[in-house]
């Protein structure tokens, strides 16, 4: 579904606004054509139109509640359980630097169920499945995409994750008439970037998103091919399994519709199932988190340079791709997990080691043994699907701002 945005269109749709010579700045109103009635029209009807706005929703509607919820019965606790054993004995070696990212994800509460649920519960099918998956990421690498790497497709806003669903998914907009760049297997990091974004927005308990393709002012041009569409498809359905909740297409000129015919095939029945065309969005999604020009009251107007800022914010990512708030265990030579430390520690450990070494002061310094930090255990996977994820948003935002350019340097960042 994601791919709709891709393909080989050359410039940034028309619809940017122009902004003065020297700045650089990318923004799109969508605003309704309700809110933009004239001041007399309004006087009538005495309706207001909402303010517009470029801050971003982040958390879902007040009174959202999570679904679906899953549970599990003792056999399927067990063959989780055996999907986890084989996933372990196939992981990279310690050695390897990418190891420790790869139990990360191993680790995550929704990883192994989503895999068991994909594969209707066979076990050599999750297998297979999970094998292929450790594969990709180790070549794909999607948590280490940095920010600056995929920057420049943001620019037109072709993708934005922004707001929430009835259920609590988050919303990925997809609008293939604002392609900016050529084709390249930057916009696949991209997307794959803006899905890793959204799971990190996402409520505990929740595991996937909405996503709402929209083809206004997209043209032939514009619109992805094919083989760029498959590739997208193979990266959502064989990668990212049951993380699609909804697919929504909105405004597909009948010019295009046989796009869908070509990629037709490549679509598996479940993600057919989740499609819908031209839906009322209003019943799927509260008011206040739907964009205007769909109907909502939400009148967002995009600034690529403060949504960058946001997003990067809210999701605490480090300019290395990481997260700033997060503990990664490290491995050992045998595997086992051992007490990681966090960016933001990190951060501050140096900051304290330079502010040391500016002043003389008699008082021996104070050694943290590694038994004081902590890390979830590996066994705290979830025995109910949908357990609390505490990814520290609040901490990284706060550690990430004060971040300073010699201390990034230090760390490798800059």
């Amino acid at each position: 579904m994601s791919s709709f945005f891709f393909g080989s269109s050359k410039k940034e749709s028309s619809t940017v606004s122009e902004k003065p010579a020297g700045t650089t700045k990318s923004t799109f109103s969508t605003k309704s054509t309700k809110s933009s009635k004239s001041v007399s029209s309004l006087a009538e009807t005495d309706v207001v139109p909402n303010p517009t706005t470029t801050k971003i929703q982040t958390e879902p509607a007040p009174g959202t509640k999570i679904g679906p919820i899953h549970e599990y019965d003792e056999k399927q606790t067990e063959m989780m359980k055996q999907v986890k054993e084989y996933a372990l004995s196939i992981s990279l070696p310690p050695s390897d630097p990418y190891a420790k990212w790869e139990r990360r994800w191993l680790n995550k509460p929704d990883t192994i169920p989503r895999y068991s649920r994909a594969s209707k519960w066979n076990l050599n099918d999750a297998k297979k499945r999970m094998k292929g998956t450790m594969e990709w990421r180790r070549e794909f690498k999607p948590e280490l995409i940095t920010p600056d790497e995929v920057k420049i497709e943001d620019e037109s806003g072709k993708i934005l994750v922004n707001g929430f669903d009835n259920d609590g998914r988050p919303i990925i907009y997809m609008r293939p008439g604002r392609q900016n760049t050529e084709t390249s297997p930057r916009q696949l990091r991209h997307l794959v970037w803006c899905l890793e974004r959204a799971k990190d927005l996402m409520p505990p308990g929740q595991e996937s998103v909405v996503i709402i393709v929209d083809y206004k002012t997209t043209t032939l041009r514009t619109n992805p091919s094919v083989s760029v569409a498959s590739k997208v498809l193979t990266i959502l359905q064989h990668h990212y399994v049951e993380t699609l909740g909804r697919a929504i297409v909105t405004n597909l000129p009948l010019l295009l519709s046989f796009f869908y015919k070509g990629i037709s095939p490549f679509l598996d029945p479940v993600t057919r199932d989740k499609m819908r065309f031209n839906p009322d969005l209003l019943e799927l999604i509260p008011a206040s988190q739907l964009e205007a020009e769909f109907g909502g009251e939400y009148e967002y107007e995009f600034d690529h340079e403060s949504y960058w800022q946001q997003i990067i914010e809210t999701c605490g990512i480090a300019p290395d791709g990481t997260r700033i708030n997060e503990v990664v265990p490290e491995l050992d030579s045998e595997g086992a997990e051992v007490p990681g430390t966090t960016v933001a520690e990190l951060v501050s450990i140096t900051s304290e080691e330079e502010e040391e070494g500016e002043s003389i002061s008699s008082t021996p310094a104070t050694v943290v043994e590694p038994s004081a930090l902590t890390t979830p255990a590996a066994d705290d996977v979830a025995k109910k699907d949908g357990g609390d994820v505490d990814i520290g948003v609040s901490a990284g935002r706060a550690q990430y701002m004060s971040m300073s350019t010699s201390r990034s340097e230090l760390l490798g960042f800059g």
